[in-house]
This record gives structure tokens, C-alpha cells and sequence, in this order.
């Protein structure tokens, strides 16, 4: 995939205001619409045009992209980094009908997944209520928080308008309680931290879409956990009770006799917490101890010897 400049599409400056970017979209757009145009790519060049006014004309996509599109050049491959959106809150608005799908990948990529808009006016004439809109943001925790839950201080980005019409980044900061046996993707909603409503309707909700940073040793999956056992071959060989450490304690897991690399064990109800609780899936990792000192060397060498033992070889088990 390929970065998208649209301020280049535009012809505007990084710096260029809002009005300045609408002025640019209004030109452009008599020149290359296609009921009006006599440019022969007017209808490829129209998209592009609409596209890069949704984005820079929109004070949170505009912000968005602008911290996540720093440093790349037109035509430069592009893979955006896990979770760069963390952090920042969106508003609930969604895309209008079809605004998406006439779009770039590119687009698709960062702004797919933008939450739609929750709310509506009641009652008319000059006596109506409008509840305010949901908000949306996502958060990165450790995997570690949700074996006991937490109280996190979230702090988040929210892109306004200035009244020069430049877009900045303030910042808010909310104390979160984290629940016990969150999951990844989970939402945690925060009632009334949203957009406030109107006519002494109620405030939206702030929905927090729950990730978890990478782990050194731990891989979540729903409430299942994933994770590496080194065993020694002699554990591997002949059957072992080891020590698991986990982030809520340690525990002891049997190892079968003949166990070989790959094969994975599975200790129910040791994953994350929650109703059930999740299970912990240990895939074995059989670690050859280095022939460095001749005393290592020599029992290599008498294994060799006794048990001519060729891994290449086809066994009768490895058709069962």
C-alpha cells in the first residue's frame, strides 16, 4: 500500500488553514468534476480530490493522519504502526452513504474503523433535545492488568479546531477503572465522558477500545493464553514436573514422557480470569544445551555412540 500526500493532492501547505483548504477543494473541484470537466482522468482525479478534502477538512482525521503519515513521501510504502491510533479520541460520527467504500485503501486502512454516531433530536420547533454523541478511542494495557484489574491514568488526544482554523491536539486525562479478566477488543464504556448533549438531553458515552501491548512471554487470544515452554531434553525425554511462572503466580505442569518440540499442553482455567476462565496453552520448546566445555562435548559424543539415533529417518509412529 502506498502513502497517500493530501496536502499535495490538494496543492495546500501541512500549515494551511481551514479555509484555506476548502478554497483549494472549491478550485479543484470546478476544474476536474465530471459533469463539468473536459480532463479525461476528471473522474480518477475527483476521487482523489474528495478524498484527501474528507480527511484534511475533518479536524480529527486531519490529526489523526497527520501523526501517523510524519516523515513519508507521496508513493511510499506504507503499513501503519500497530495501534498508532491509541490514544486518540474520535468523535461518533461515521461515513456518509458509500463515503468509504469510494475511497482509497489507504483510507480504508486508517479510517475504516471509525465508530458511527449514536443520538438524535427529540421533540421540534425551538424545544427540542439532542443526546450528545458516543466517543471512541482505543487503550493499550498489560496483559498483566487484567488478572487483577487496575485503576489506569488515561491520558487522550482530542483534535480541535482552533479558532485560526489550524487544528491542535489537546490533551484530557481520565482516571479508568480497568475490570478484572478484561479482554482484548473489549470496550469499556464510560457513561457521560462523551460529547454533551443539548436542550438538558444526556451526555454521549466515551467507548475505550481495549488492546493489549506485545508481552515478552504471554499471547492472549479471547481469554485463552499462549505461551513458549523451554524444556530440557532430558525433560523432554523422560517426563518432568516444571515450574510455570505466570503474572498472577507460578505453577507446576507435567511434561509426558517423549515429548517432542511443538507439542502443546494445555492447563484449563490458568488463562485470563472471567466466567469461565480462559485456558493456558503451553507450546513445548525442547533446548539443546551447548557443546562448549569438553566435559558437554564428550557426553554428546558418547550419546552418539549408544544410541544411534537418526531424526531423518522414518519412524513407524510418524504414521499414526
Amino acid at each position: 500500500m502506498q502513502f497517500q500526500d493530501y496536502y499535495q493532492t490538494l496543492g495546500v501547505a501541512r500549515e494551511a488553514t481551514a479555509d484555506d483548504i476548502k478554497k483549494a477543494f472549491r478550485k479543484l473541484a470546478r476544474k476536474y468534476h465530471p459533469d463539468v470537466s473536459k480532463e479525461p482522468d476528471a473522474e480518477a482525479r475527483m476521487k482523489e480530490i474528495n478524498e484527501a478534502y474528507t480527511v484534511l477538512s475533518d479536524p480529527e482525521k486531519r490529526a489523526a493522519y497527520d501523526q501517523v503519515g510524519r516523515g513519508y513521501r507521496p508513493g511510499q510504502d506504507f503499513r501503519p504502526p500497530p495501534d498508532w491510533d491509541a490514544g486518540f479520541e474520535f468523535s461518533g460520527r461515521g461515513f456518509g452513504p458509500g463515503e468509504a467504500g469510494d475511497f482509497s485503501d489507504f483510507f480504508a486502512e486508517l479510517f475504516g474503523r471509525m465508530g458511527g454516531a449514536r443520538g438524535g433530536f427529540q421533540g421540534h420547533g425551538a424545544h427540542f433535545r439532542a443526546q450528545g454523541e458516543d466517543h471512541h478511542a482505543k487503550i493499550v494495557l498489560d496483559i498483566e492488568d487484567a488478572f487483577t484489574g487496575a485503576v489506569q491514568r488515561i491520558s487522550l488526544r482530542v483534535p480541535r479546531a482552533q479558532p485560526d482554523g489550524h487544528v491542535a491536539l489537546e490533551t484530557r486525562t481520565l482516571n479508568v477503572k480497568i475490570p478484572k479478566g478484561v479482554r482484548e477488543g473489549q470496550t469499556i464504556r464510560l457513561a457521560g465522558q462523551g460529547a454533551p448533549g443539548m436542550g438538558g438531553a444526556p451526555a454521549g458515552d466515551l467507548m475505550l477500545e481495549v488492546r493489549f501491548r506485545p508481552h515478552a512471554r504471554l499471547r492472549a487470544d479471547g481469554r485463552d493464553l499462549h505461551m513458549a515452554l523451554p524444556v530440557a531434553p532430558w525433560e523432554a525425554a523422560l517426563g518432568a514436573v516444571v515450574a510455570v511462572d505466570l503474572p498472577h503466580g507460578s505453577l507446576k505442569v507435567r511434561i509426558p514422557e517423549g515429548a517432542q518440540s511443538g507439542k502443546q499442553l494445555r492447563v484449563r482455567g490458568k488463562g485470563l480470569p472471567g466466567e469461565p476462565p480462559g485456558d493456558l496453552l503451553l507450546e513445548i520448546q525442547v533446548v539443546l544445551p551447548p557443546a562448549d566445555t569438553p566435559q558437554a562435548r564428550k557426553l554428546y559424543e558418547q550419546m552418539a555412540q549408544d544410541l544411534a539415533f537418526d531424526p531423518r529417518e522414518e519412524r513407524s509412529d510418524s504414521h499414526a
